[in-house]
C-alpha cells in the first residue's frame, strides 16, 4: 500500500486529473462510435436488407466480411504512424491528430455509393483508431496518481460503451444509418476543443528534458499544488524516466530502444499482454460485433434485433461501472479470473443448449440470449477494462511508448483474423459450436493467468516494472 499513500493531495487534484483525462474519455466515446458503425452498416445493408426505401446500397455476406474486419486489418498502420509521431509530438498533439481521419470517414460514409466507400471508410477510421491508442493509454497511465489511476483509466471503458450505446439508441430511432453517422460527426468536434485545454504528460516532458515544464505540469495536474507538495511524485517520475538515476547502471549500455525490446524484463510482459488479448478476443465478443443482427436473428428470440443491440451497450455500460469499483475492491488479477471463468461457462451452456436442447424452441432462445448477454455484462465489468489498464501500466518506461503501439499493433492483427473468418469458422464447426469451443478454451485461459498474472492494484508504476525484472 506505500506506494498509493505516499502522495496525499486534496479533492482539486482528482478534480484537475479528470479534466486532464476526459479528452481521452471522448475518445474512447468515438472510438465505440466506430467499432459499432460496422454492425448497424452491414445489418442494414447485408444481402439486400434496407429498411430504409430510399437506401440504394446493398452488399454481400463477403463483402460484409470484408467490411466488418478491415477496420482491424489497417489499425496497427495507425500505430505505425503514432509510433513515428508519439515520441516527437507527445501524446496531447497526437491525440489530437487523430480525430480528423474519424471526422473524415464518417462524412464520406454518409455519401457513399459503393462498396468500394465503405471499405475506404473502414480503413480511415482504422488508421485513427491505431494513431490514437498509444497516445491515449499512455496519457492516461501517465497523468493520473497511482491511487487514481485504475478507476480513471478503467472509466474509459464506461466512455467505450457509451460511443456504441450513443450510435445504436440514434440508429433505433432514425432507421437511417446515413443520417447516424453524420450526427455522430459532433464528437471529434468536442474533442479536438476539450484536448487543446489539457497539459502534456509530465513523463514525456521529462523524456524530452524538459524538467521544469515538466514539474509545472504536474502541478497543474495535481490541482495546482506547490511544486514541494508534488516533490516526492516528481523525483519518482525522474527516477521512472532514468533508470540509471536507481543505481541501475548496466541501463547505461542498453541505449538502443529496440535493444531493449529482447530483455526479459520487457518480453514477460509482451507476452502476458498477448495472451491477454486473445483470451479477452475469444470470449468478449468484439469480433462479433459486425455480426450481432445476424447472431440475435439466429438466436430467434421473440425481440426487435435493433434494441436489442443497444441494450447489449447498455449492459456494457452498467458492466464498466462496475468494473470501476471491482477493481479497486477485488484486484485486476481475482476479477480476470472470475469474469473469464464466468464467460467461459456461458458459453459452453450457449453452445450445449443450442444444439441439444430443441424441443421447447421459445424457452431456448430466451435462455441463449440471456447467457449472452450475460457474457457482455460479465466481460465489460472485467476482462475487457483490465486488458487496456494493464497495457498502460506494466511496460517499463525506456520503451512504454513503443510497446503500446506494438500491442495494440498485434491486437487488432488478432481481431481482423478472428472478425473476417468467422463466418467460415462458424460455418466450419456449425454455430452453436463455436460457442462450446471457445468457451472451452476460455478454462484453459483461467489456468494460465492463475500461474502468471500479477496483481498490479495498488502498485506504483516503478513497482509493476520491478515485478517482470
Amino acid at each position: 500500500m506505500e506506494g498509493i499513500n505516499k502522495y496525499k493531495y486534496g479533492f482539486k487534484s482528482t478534480i484537475a486529473q479528470c479534466w486532464a483525462i476526459s479528452g481521452v474519455w471522448l475518445l474512447q466515446i468515438e472510438l465505440g462510435i466506430q467499432v459499432i458503425t460496422s454492425t448497424i452498416v452491414i445489418g442494414a445493408l447485408e444481402n439486400n436488407a434496407p429498411r430504409d426505401k430510399n437506401e440504394f446500397l446493398t452488399i454481400t455476406r463477403e463483402e460484409a466480411s470484408w467490411f466488418g474486419s478491415l477496420s482491424h486489418l489497417f489499425t496497427p498502420l495507425g500505430n505505425v504512424l503514432s509510433s513515428l509521431l508519439l515520441d516527437r509530438l507527445g501524446h496531447k498533439k497526437c491525440m489530437i491528430l487523430t480525430n480528423i481521419p474519424y471526422l473524415i470517414a464518417q462524412i464520406m460514409l454518409y455519401f457513399a455509393k459503393n462498396v468500394e466507400m465503405l471499405y475506404a471508410c473502414s480503413i480511415l477510421m482504422a488508421l485513427g483508431v491505431g494513431f490514437m491508442n498509444a497516445p491515449s493509454f499512455g496519457y492516461a497511465g501517465e497523468v493520473c496518481e497511482p491511487k487514481l489511476r485504475s478507476t480513471l483509466t478503467s472509466a474509459m471503458n464506461i466512455f467505450y460503451y457509451m460511443g456504441t450505446m450513443i450510435l445504436t439508441i440514434i440508429y433505433s430511432i432514425t432507421i437511417q444509418w446515413r443520417l447516424t453517422v453524420l450526427i455522430t460527426t459532433v464528437f471529434p468536434i468536442l474533442t479536438i476543443i476539450i484536448l487543446l485545454t489539457i497539459p502534456d504528460s509530465p513523463m514525456w516532458l521529462l523524456a524530452k528534458g524538459k524538467h521544469s515544464k515538466a514539474h509545472r505540469h504536474l502541478s497543474k495536474l495535481r490541482g495546482k499544488v506547490s511544486y514541494d507538495k508534488c516533490e516526492n511524485e516528481f523525483q519518482e517520475m525522474v527516477r521512472y524516466n532514468m533508470p540509471s538515476y536507481n543505481n541501475e547502471p548496466h541501463h547505461k549500455e542498453n541505449t538502443n530502444t529496440w535493444k531493449q525490446l529482447f530483455e526479459p524484463a520487457v518480453l514477460r510482459p509482451f507476452r502476458l499482454m498477448m495472451i491477454y488479448f486473445f483470451f479477452k478476443n475469444l470470449l468478449c465478443g468484439l469480433p462479433l460485433l459486425p455480426y450481432l443482427v445476424a447472431i440475435f436473428n439466429k438466436f430467434n428470440a421473440p425481440v426487435n434485433v435493433e434494441w436489442t443491440i443497444s441494450f447489449s451497450m447498455f449492459l456494457s455500460i452498467v458492466g464498466s461501472l462496475m468494473a470501476v469499483f471491482l477493481i479497486r475492491k477485488l484486484g485486476k488479477r481475482f476479477l480476470t479470473l472470475f469474469t473469464l471463468l464466468v464467460c467461459s461457462i456461458c458459453y459452453i451452456l450457449i453452445g450445449v443448449i443450442g444444439v441439444y436442447w430443441k424441443n421447447t424452441e421459445t424457452i431456448t432462445s430466451w435462455i441463449i440470449l440471456l447467457l449472452f448477454l450475460t457474457t457482455i455484462l460479465i466481460a465489460s465489468s472485467g476482462i475487457t477494462p483490465i486488458s487496456w489498464i494493464l497495457i498502460a501500466e506494466i511496460f517499463p518506461a525506456k520503451c512504454k511508448n513503443i510497446l503500446c503501439n506494438i500491442s495494440t499493433a498485434l491486437f487488432y492483427v488478432i481481431t481482423f483474423f478472428m472478425t473476417k473468418y468467422y463466418p467460415d469458422y462458424s460455418n466450419l464447426v456449425q454455430f452453436y459450436n463455436v460457442f462450446t469451443i471457445n468457451g472451452i478454451l476460455g478454462l484453459f485461459g483461467c489456468v494460465y493467468f492463475f500461474f502468471y498474472l500479477p496483481e498490479t492494484e495498488n502498485k506504483s508504476l516503478q513497482e509493476i516494472t520491478e515485478f517482470f525484472k
